[in-house]
């Protein structure tokens, strides 16, 4: 492999010349990875039988949608991800990872993939596989999506102010979500507060403003939602951060979830599953100028 990490001055360059080299490495279904400083084709990695990320899911990670195939383009937020991983790292007392070869493998995987997602391993290893974006995501975003309500199932994330390995309990959550016809799946508390998706952050319109729960919540902090509450506080829009109880969550006109990949989408119907009961099936069809407005401020976001 090209040792190109070490030549800074020369990275640019370097990248360019690399990406036509690890294009080329692609298995012959297309599948490639970067993994500690190297890229392999295929869809296999070997790991030893006494990695912590393997039986503990000792692991941090983030997930970003590249766009124009430029980590420097602002709303690829590359900086943004890369503060996620560092505070993780800093947390966690994990040895720092070499993070000039972190983006050099991640420009590299930005060009045949929009979507990656960057793994950091405790002893300082990075991973990067990469995705294409959903196929039917304008549908998404036009239409909306059925959500699943995951109550009473203690279906609730490790750690939930980081993103870990560990992360079970949504991937259940969501897999039964799948099941009953729903594409995502919403977490909830002990007290039955509603709390994210399995993949996003909730966004809840009544009373004439958006509403999100708190990071008090225990939420995932989101790169987007935090973007979306700074566009509001510049343009004087007030936002209610607040527990979402059980008892006022139906009161919504309108639902939509946020993360990195799909911006902003409608929830349009959330499924209940209620013991000996038909499925219990709650629409939320207004707000269509509010998901607008959602939208909007995403756009008009700034990038530190």
């Amino acid at each position: 492999m090209l040792a190109i990490w070490g030549l800074s001055k020369f990275r640019h360059w370097a990248v360019f010349l690399f990406c036509g080299f690890g294009l080329g490495m692609a298995g012959k279904d297309g599948q490639m990875y970067w993994y500690d400083g190297a890229v392999y084709s295929g869809e296999r990695l070997e790991l030893t039988v006494t990695e912590p990320g393997l039986l503990y899911g000792a692991t941090t990670f983030t997930t970003l949608r590249v766009y124009g195939q430029n980590l420097n383009d602002p709303r690829s937020h590359w900086p943004g991800h890369l503060r996620r991983l560092g505070a993780a790292v800093a947390e966690f007392d994990w040895v720092t990872p070499n993070w000039q070869r972190l983006e050099t493998g991640a420009q590299l995987m930005a060009q045949p993939f929009p979507v990656l997602r960057l793994t950091l391993f405790a002893d300082g290893r990075e991973l990067i596989t990469g995705r294409a974006l959903p196929g039917d995501l304008r549908q998404r975003q036009e239409e909306g999506i059925v959500a699943w309500l995951a109550e009473g199932v203690g279906l609730s994330r490790s750690l939930p102010h980081r993103k870990t390995g560990n992360y079970l309990a949504p991937w259940l959550a969501l897999q039964q979500a799948r099941k009953l016809g729903a594409l995502e799946a919403i977490l909830v508390n002990e007290r039955g507060e509603w709390l994210e998706t399995s993949t996003g952050t909730l966004w809840g319109w009544r009373e004439g403003q958006w509403w999100t729960p708190p990071l008090a919540a225990g939420i995932l902090p989101g790169l987007v939602r935090s973007q979306i509450l700074d566009a509001a506080s510049r343009q004087g829009l007030r936002i209610g951060l607040a527990p979402w109880l059980p008892t006022q969550v139906w009161e919504f006109e309108a639902l939509a979830y946020s993360n990195a990949v799909v911006e902003v989408v409608p929830i349009r119907q959330v499924l209940r599953s209620i013991p000996a009961q038909p499925m219990e099936r709650q629409r939320y069809d207004g707000g269509q100028a509010a998901i607008a407005e959602l939208r909007s401020l995403l756009q008009s976001r700034r990038f530190p």
